[in-house]
């Protein structure tokens, strides 16, 4: 298998979309922040900085935005929609993180929803440090992505 992102001589390029169709593109991302229980409930109402979800919410949003300045090789793209998912979870425990990304387009919007998932992620991380250094991230995936050349890819559960 080839890897597109390098040429025959193994050089590291830009891939050349202009000649892919341009389609509805869009992908799901998923990962999660776990913490200790007290540390949930700080992020559900009680943090010193303010609203944790609200604004992991924005800087994952934020994040998705600024891909293609993140990532070298990446296509900046004109993308349509960013939500994100935040849902404490006392099992785990910790906050689940769902970003959705979507765009019409001639390359697909996987990074742009791994990138919107993982900025959530250490904004969390961030406004809750005070409280617990040992949190983890984890589990940062792509879900499903649908469109482009390659069709759609659903991951196994």
């Amino acid at each position: 298998m080839s890897l597109t992102h390098f040429d025959k001589s193994g050089q590291a390029h830009m891939v050349d979309v202009s000649g892919k169709a341009e389609t509805a593109r869009e992908a799901v991302a998923e990962g999660c922040v776990i913490m200790s229980p007290e540390t949930l409930a700080l992020a559900q109402g009680g943090a010193a900085k303010g609203d944790v979800m609200g604004v992991a919410r924005l800087a994952g949003i934020m994040g998705a935005k600024r891909t293609s300045d993140l990532i070298p090789l990446c296509h900046p793209l004109p993308i349509s929609k960013v939500a994100l998912d935040l849902q404490p979870d006392p099992d785990l425990p910790g906050i689940r993180v769902m970003a959705t990304v979507r765009t019409t387009g001639r390359t697909g919007v996987e990074m742009e929803a791994l990138t919107a998932v993982t900025t959530a992620c250490l904004t969390i991380y961030d406004m809750l440090k005070a409280a617990e250094k040992g949190m983890r991230i984890e589990n940062i995936r792509l879900l499903r992505k649908s469109g482009g050349k390659s069709g759609d890819y659903e991951a196994n559960s």
